[in-house]
Order: C-alpha cells, then sequence, then structure tokens
C-alpha cells in the first residue's frame, strides 16, 4: 500500500529554513538507497535546494541535480521543476499545492508552519486518502 506522511514544521530550526527539513529527508532516503524525487514548487525552490543539498551537512553527501538531462536516471535524488517531468521514483518529497499523480510507493509532504500551507495540506491529505494512501502526520 502507498503510503504517504506529512512534516509539519514547527521547530525554529526548519521554521526558519523549512528546505534543511528536505535535505534531511532526502539524505535519509538516499542513506537507504531509496531513488527520490522532490518535486520543487518552482525553478527558484529547485535551485536553492540543489544548492542547499551541498551545504546543509559538512558530513554528509547526497548525490543530487537538477532534472533534464542524460543523467537523470543515474542520480539517486532528482530535483523537478514542474515545467518537467520525471517518471516516478520510490519515493517523492513533495513541495507543490498539488498531490503527487499516480501510485508511488511513499510521498514525503513537507508544510511549512504558514496557516495557508496547512490548509492546502488538509485538502492533500484528503486526495490522498480518497486514492487509498496511508496516511501518517509527524510534527517536526
Amino acid at each position: 500500500m502507498a503510503r504517504a506522511d506529512f512534516y509539519l514544521i514547527d521547530k525554529p530550526r526548519f521554521r526558519d529554513n523549512p528546505l534543511l527539513l528536505v535535505c534531511e529527508l532526502a539524505r535519509r532516503a538516499h542513506d537507504q538507497q531509496i531513488p527520490t524525487l522532490i518535486h520543487a514548487r518552482d525553478r527558484d525552490q529547485a535551485e536553492a535546494l540543489d544548492a542547499l543539498l551541498w551545504d546543509f551537512d559538512p558530513d554528509a553527501f547526497v548525490p543530487h541535480q537538477l532534472a533534464g538531462d542524460e543523467d537523470d536516471d543515474l542520480t539517486p535524488v532528482l530535483i523537478v521543476p514542474p515545467e518537467l517531468d520525471s517518471p516516478l521514483r520510490a519515493l517523492i518529497i513533495n513541495l507543490r499545492d498539488s498531490t503527487v499523480p499516480g501510485q508511488p510507493e511513499a510521498v514525503k509532504e513537507v508544510v511549512a508552519a504558514d496557516p495557508a500551507e496547512r490548509t492546502g495540506s488538509r485538502t492533500r491529505w484528503t486526495e490522498y486518502k480518497a486514492r487509498g494512501f496511508e496516511l501518517r502526520k509527524f510534527d517536526m
């Protein structure tokens, strides 16, 4: 059964920079050798994530790149801006306002502390539930 985990940001470390949580989730997935897509909200966010994945932890190396070239299939963590398509992988970290299409094994929804973000996450929760996903919530 597909699973959707919602990470509701509350801790100051992540509240100040929600993309740090995305980096942590990507590192955990890479450590477990789970092929991962990060669905970025826009091109600027994708580029910010690309830079942050190099710098967020001096002891971690997470092989990643922005989608759009011949190495996409070989890269463990692929950052996908909305204007590009990429085949689904086992794990999708979703930063967009819409649910992930299809039936990946796992989706991780990262939800900022902003009240408007929380409202959108409730809609996505309902949509995933209707599609048969197992749902879990984590306060971060």
